[in-house]
């Protein structure tokens, strides 16, 4: 019979293959915590084996045990990333692969830069290490993936928490904030395992996060302004894969005319990304249609639409405001692009090459920070397209002006995966961190009604032509989040990560 001794240390000290295998079988259930599934509490697990595959290796193996945690967990996450390149995009099945799993290597370098750091610079099996420096850098990491090289933030691990017990957390600290509260349970629970001197005060710190949670879940940061007013979300549904072919042009027209025509009287009626394939100037019939459709039914309108500057030689992803009251329309244009979706971010050579070869590329061009929300249905929108509102942070501009939110994607890129489903997820993270309703407009689902509280109040089936209709409250007001972003918490993790250094020395 092994002696307790020897067991701890078996337990502490994973060697060789086992400890790699420990490693990739930790990571491969970070999916289950987000959407569609939602098993909040699987990050914990997943980051004790981490730490327990991590505990008393080298910064070296710590390095190759981080990147193989990254890889399994990101696999699982991003594996839709080939469906849009190979089904929708076109690119042969094997590329795709290559790029997909290009991708999740890249982001596998984040966590293989966390197993690195943890024990290049916190090696020995401390509180230190764990209570401290461990949920720092993971933090810190996690908020550099968020914006570093155009940024990536998609499944951060606070995201789990938009139906977990720290959902409160969001309008406080934001998604960072409830990553740093689950890396403090997971080092506490492992804390607890290896340090029996620790144990009885290991999980304080997590157990006084939850209270404060609990406590933040009763508090109201923002409060209704106006009167509500009725929206209409119209989804066409049209598939990818025909939706820009010439002959689907004036079917598409009709079928959204149509979708809105049922509609008409509702304050606001939404149209998604590029809900029309083809230009904005090759809309004007459409536009002046709608207008006075408006002007008789006291509607207005927010359209997705390409816009294209030939002046200036520039593509923009834009929304479109209508005002049925004066016939005004103000633009927003997407500002966040998708790196090779949107833009392709080679050097000037490579550019040269492309056009040498004749290769159809063209960038579109990204629109200004400071834009200001638009004015419709007398509301003061925030309006994002895509997987702009994946990023927070940029979010908080229109804050607190904007009364409501509006995202506008096209998420016919990922067929029947779970990426709708992870997107519509992070929509409703942002919509806690500001306090507003936020309201999600769709080609082919998820489109959705999302609640100040980031409650689902109305949903739409996939793949189906449909319209959503709700009725909807403006809100004032400021949560702490809006007003001072991540600072807060990476300001924290920072102090964290300096205290932890200098006992580490």
């Amino acid at each position: 019979m092994s002696s307790p001794a020897r067991v701890q240390r078996a337990i502490l000290a994973p060697q060789g293959w086992r400890g790699d295998l420990l490693a990739l079988v930790s990571g491969a259930p970070i999916p289950l915590a987000f959407a569609p599934f939602g098993y909040y509490g699987v990050p914990v697990l997943c980051l004790v084996g981490l730490l327990w595959s991590l505990e008393g290796q080298s910064p070296r193996s710590g390095l190759w045990r981080g990147f193989l945690f990254g890889v399994s967990s990101f696999l699982g996450g991003l594996y839709w990333v080939h469906v849009s390149i190979h089904v929708f995009g076109g690119a042969a099945l094997p590329l795709a692969l290559v790029l997909m799993f290009a991708l999740v290597l890249f982001m596998a370098t984040y966590t293989a830069v966390f197993g690195w750091s943890l024990n290049r610079f916190f090696g020995r099996a401390t509180w230190q290490r764990l209570l401290l420096g461990a949920p720092a850098l993971w933090v810190t990491i996690e908020w550099l993936r968020g914006w570093l090289f155009s940024g990536f933030g998609w499944l951060g691990i606070g995201y789990s928490q938009s139906d977990g017990p720290l959902h409160s957390l969001l309008p406080v600290v934001g998604v960072y904030g409830a990553s740093l509260a689950l890396c403090l349970a997971a080092a506490g629970v492992w804390a607890s395992v290896t340090l029996p001197a620790a144990r009885r005060v290991a999980l304080l710190p997590f157990a006084a996060v939850v209270v404060v949670a609990l406590v933040l879940s009763r508090a109201a940061w923002t409060t209704p302004v106006g009167e509500p007013f009725s929206v209409a979300l119209v989804q066409g549904a049209v598939p990818q894969e025909l939706k820009w072919l010439p002959e689907s042009l004036q079917p598409t027209v009709d079928l959204y005319m149509n979708l809105t025509d049922d509609h008409l009287g509702a304050d606001l009626v939404v149209w998604p990304e590029a809900a029309i394939p083809t230009a904005r100037h090759n809309l004007d019939a459409v536009f002046e249609a709608l207008l006075a459709r408006g002007a008789a039914t006291g509607t207005d309108f927010l359209i997705g639409a390409v816009q294209i500057d030939r002046a200036r030689d520039q593509r923009l992803n834009t929304v479109v405001a209508l005002r049925s009251d004066t016939g005004d329309e103000s633009t927003y244009v997407k500002r966040h692009l998708v790196p090779y979706g949107e833009y392709f971010p080679v050097p000037d050579f490579v550019r040269e090459w492309i056009r040498w070869m004749n290769l159809p590329y063209q960038d579109f061009t990204s629109g200004a920070d400071d834009q200001p929300p638009l004015t419709v249905a007398r509301q003061t929108v925030g309006v994002s397209i895509c997987y702009e509102d994946v990023f927070g942070h940029e979010l908080l501009e229109v804050l607190p002006a904007a009364s409501v939110l509006v995202n506008v994607s096209n998420d016919a890129w990922f067929g029947g995966s779970i990426a709708p489903h992870q997107h519509l997820q992070i929509a409703r993270a942002r919509a806690l961190e500001a306090g507003r309703m936020l309201l999600r407009a769709t080609n082919n689902g998820i489109s959705a009604v999302i609640d100040h509280d980031g409650v689902v109040r109305g949903r739409s089936p996939q793949f189906e032509p449909y319209v959503l209709s709700a009725s909807v409250q403006g809100r004032a007001g400021a949560t702490p989040y809006s007003r001072v972003g991540n600072w807060p918490v990476i300001t924290l993790s920072l102090l964290l990560l300096a205290l932890a250094a200098r006992r580490a020395r």
